[in-house]
């Protein structure tokens, strides 16, 4: 019977928007404990020009997302300018099997998606693809980091459609949760979380408290940048994938 309850008495700690609170039934149907707890928070960035700014993404060859917030953000702006995805002539790029699950469900057809969703590797393998001299739309959020802009051999406009908020109303409820539980993970799916963590958990609690788990290797290099170590990070970049680890592992002593 154990084995049909492969995270019986672990505790999951799920640090990320509200977005990631779809996990919750799959970690208690292995008989886990999940605590929703999220330390960042995304908001629609609202702008007088997003008619104007919507009308020229019509224009581009390629339009690229990186994230399902970036997607649900211009979701809500196509919406509030009357316009679908039979509107746009362009190819759509996409990171990460979540974002292009909502491009899809919004009627678009993703074109390209990288071999191992991350940013960094996306600039390796999407201009040989891309066509010559291809003009890119970036739809991103305004903690995104500069890897496509640097990266691409080709000119890259931005349009900035969404803001991260830390959320520290969390703290007390996480210390409480690692200091009442005996085998607790925390995953973290964006350098931003570990921040706010770093900041207001683990001056209390310290990294070795419990174990830590990262989605994307630009989340476990910020982890590690504040001495933490990060006991799971899979090849997959996915919370699906991080729960199918976690399942694998003993108990935390």
């Amino acid at each position: 019977m154990q084995n049909d309850l492969p995270l019986k008495g672990k505790t999951v700690l799920l640090t990320g928007t509200s977005k990631t609170t779809a996990i919750v039934d799959d970690i208690a149907a292995l008989g886990g404990h999940a605590v929703i707890a999220p330390l960042i928070e995304t908001c629609e960035r609202m702008d007088n020009d997003d008619a104007k700014l919507l009308n020229s993404a019509l224009q581009f060859d390629w339009v690229i997302f990186t994230s399902q917030n970036a997607v649900d953000a211009f979701a809500n702006k196509m919406e509030r300018h009357h316009l679908s995805a039979k509107n746009f002539q362009a190819k759509i790029a996409s990171i990460g099997t979540k974002t292009t699950t909502a491009l899809e469900n919004l009627g678009f057809q993703v074109s390209f998606m990288p071999s191992v969703f991350s940013a960094d590797i996306f600039v390796k393998e999407f201009p040989s693809i891309a066509g010559d001299h291809p003009s890119c739309l970036f739809i991103r959020g305004d903690k995104a980091k500069s890897t496509l802009k640097d990266g691409l051999p080709f000119n890259l406009k931005e349009w900035t459609v969404y803001e991260t908020v830390e959320r520290h109303d969390q703290t007390s409820a996480i210390i409480n949760c690692i200091h009442h539980n005996e085998d607790v993970t925390v995953i973290f799916a964006s350098p931003s979380a570990v921040d706010v963590y770093a900041k207001s958990v683990a001056v209390h609690v310290g990294w070795q408290a419990t174990r830590v788990a990262a989605i994307g290797h630009i989340t476990e290099a910020a982890l590690e940048q504040y001495g933490a170590t990060v006991d799971i990070m899979p090849s997959v970049y996915t919370m699906q994938a991080v729960i199918e680890e976690l399942m694998k592992v003993g108990d935390k002593s």
